[in-house]
């Protein structure tokens, strides 16, 4: 959304550039295809394909129809079928099958697989095992990264998060680092580099590994410093409740690829809307609510000034055609307001964030542990309910009770220890209301998916060292907002944002050593030749595992604070949600 900056901020690189060389190059790869073709996109791929070339594009390059790829029989008739995927096994499998399928009824098509954003050993040996290699070509759409916004760019890859901090497969850590070479080329050089985190000291590895030593250098780089952060330095930020407006849209609603789509309960119509959310949309509530009233103040001044029809005409045209999109925008941002305001009511927020905000102080943890599980026992959200226990398990540095005590019913419950509670029976409170959380389906899961989440955990120490938690007592202004703990309603600062403005401030980790031991190290600062061309004041922030909207408007802050822009690159959008969703999902 529509960001105010310092007269003296630097301006943003133009990223719209990245959208131009994915689409030229997709649009290469399918005309090595020549003649009609019917093109299946992963569902996945659907929203940030729809962002680089709409389906008018691809029709004019002999894409006839376009199908979701589903994994069951294709009805497609042409002669010719694409498909356009991500490099998972079950996909390739099911390709092999349908190629398969019309050798056996001495159908001959051609195929094309093209993966993005790259392509996998594992998926030509799939290729090889079931036979029908020398039956298909592939290439790779190298199309690493999707500008979100002026200062958003994203890989889309939700699965990085589970498949490198969870199953500990770094098959994506070559991808980013591929992504940052190509910023590099593009917005580069870097003057300095800092990290922190074991995959953030591999894709800056990787990155090196694939920077030619030769390779042209801009003259005027656009992008100075570059921040790379793991997600698993700081799971407490993504788990706690979003109540910035784009955090809370996405919480109930689900941003997709920067645009969301508003259903009839907000529309009032019986149609939904897609709707962008960046910083070509201006409306903010208040502030258009603003020029509104300005607007009306100017036609009052006018009407007195005596202005004939033939000028009222002119007037009308004029000021009335920018206004006529606000008052639209401006009628779904309130109605997804109302919407936000009826279920977050309906959740009982204002109690939600009380917990939650007594978890990051530290204070009347009997009290929090009690709401957890009448908030278990209601059944009202299983994740949400997961969500709480491991914030309770990480605020409280998994000392006596949490996820270390989940994972133990789960244990038991997958033996056949700990059962359904039946009528008349009797367990410990804590145990039935787990038993309910944990049933069949998920409790197979559960040890794997929380194994990460389930270390030692240092919070309350950094929350300390670091200052996160602002002094109690002190009324907090939100409209004057005074740090960046404003995004959690003045309660706490975002440890992996409070990291990066440390750092910056220090030019690297020297006297942080306490700190980095509690984060269990992996950091490290590459500094380069000391040269005014660098922009300093524009700095590139990579989130490895995910980034949530919370923490881009805490760095969005900083960034207006200190006179500077971030710009944040991250493998995905996520959320609490997503987060826990991602480790209880089975993967394909």
């Amino acid at each position: 959304m529509a960001q105010t900056d310092r007269r003296d901020a630097p301006g943003l690189p133009d990223f719209s550039l990245l959208k131009r060389l994915a689409r030229d190059q997709l649009i290469y790869l399918l005309e090595q295809l020549p003649g009609k073709k019917d093109l299946f996109i992963d569902a996945d791929l659907m929203s940030p394909l729809d962002r680089i070339a709409n389906v008018t594009t691809l029709k004019q390059h002999e894409v006839d129809k376009l199908y979701k790829v589903e994994l069951k029989p294709v009805v497609s008739v042409s002669d010719q079928l694409c498909f356009l995927i991500r490099p998972r096994i079950q996909t390739v499998k099911w390709i092999a099958d349908v190629v398969k399928s019309d050798k056996a009824v001495g159908r001959f098509r051609r195929y094309k697989i093209i993966f993005t954003p790259q392509k996998f050993y594992a998926c030509e040996t799939v290729l090889e095992e079931q036979g029908v290699y020398g039956d298909v070509t592939s290439d790779e759409w190298e199309f690493y990264l999707l500008p979100l916004d002026d200062d958003i760019i994203s890989l889309e890859l939700p699965e990085f998060f589970r498949d490198n901090f969870l199953e500990g497969d770094q098959r994506w850590v070559t991808t980013a680092g591929s992504a940052l070479r190509l910023l590099h080329f593009l917005f580069g050089p870097f003057s300095k580099v800092y990290g922190i985190g074991r995959c953030a000291k591999m894709v800056y590895e990787s990155w090196r590994e694939q920077v030619e030593d030769g390779e042209k250098k801009a003259q005027n780089p656009d992008i100075g410093n570059v921040f790379l952060i793991d997600r698993d330095v700081d799971f407490v930020t993504p788990l706690c409740s979003q109540v910035v407006y784009e955090g809370l849209v996405d919480d109930i609603f689900r941003i997709k690829c920067g645009s969301v789509e508003f259903g009839p309960d907000v529309t009032s119509t019986d149609k939904s809307l897609k709707v962008m959310l960046n910083s070509q949309d201006k409306v903010h509530v208040g502030e258009t609510q603003r020029k509104k009233e300005i607007w009306w103040e100017k036609q009052r001044k006018k009407k007195r000034c005596g202005m004939d029809i033939k000028q009222m005409k002119a007037f009308v045209a004029e000021e009335l055609k920018g206004l006529k999109q606000e008052h639209r925008l401006l009628s779904l941002h309130i109605g997804a307001c109302e919407s936000i305001m009826k279920k977050k009511t309906k959740q009982d927020f204002q109690e939600l964030l009380k917990t939650e905000h007594s978890l990051l102080e530290g204070f009347e943890i009997r009290e929090c542990i009690t709401y957890i599980e009448e908030h278990i026992n209601r059944q009202v959200s299983m994740i949400e309910s997961l969500r709480l226990l491991c914030l309770l398990s990480l605020t409280e540095n998994g000392e006596s009770y949490g996820i270390e005590h989940l994972l133990s019913f789960a244990n038991l419950r997958q033996i056949g220890l700990l059962v359904e509670q039946q009528p008349g029976e009797t367990l410990t409170v804590m145990e039935s209301k787990v038993g309910k959380l944990v049933n069949d389906k998920t409790a197979g899961k559960l040890t794997d998916a929380f194994s990460s989440l389930a270390k030692k955990s240092n919070f309350r120490a950094l929350s300390k060292r670091l200052m996160l938690i602002p002094k109690t007592g002190e009324e907090y202004d939100l409209r004057v907002p005074r740090d960046m703990a404003y995004i959690f309603s003045g309660a706490y600062i975002p440890l992996s944002c409070k990291l990066i403005e440390q750092v910056l401030e220090r030019d690297g980790w020297t006297g942080f050593e306490e700190v980095t031991r509690m984060l269990n190290g992996h950091e490290f600062a590459v500094t380069g030749p000391e040269d005014s061309k660098y922009p300093q004041r524009i700095i590139l922030v990579m989130f490895l595992g995910g980034c949530t909207f919370s923490e881009i408007s805490a760095l969005r802050f900083l960034g207006r604070e200190r006179g500077c822009k971030f710009i944040v690159l991250t493998t995905a959008i996520t959320n609490s949600s997503r987060l826990l969703e991602s480790l209880l999902d089975n993967q394909g």
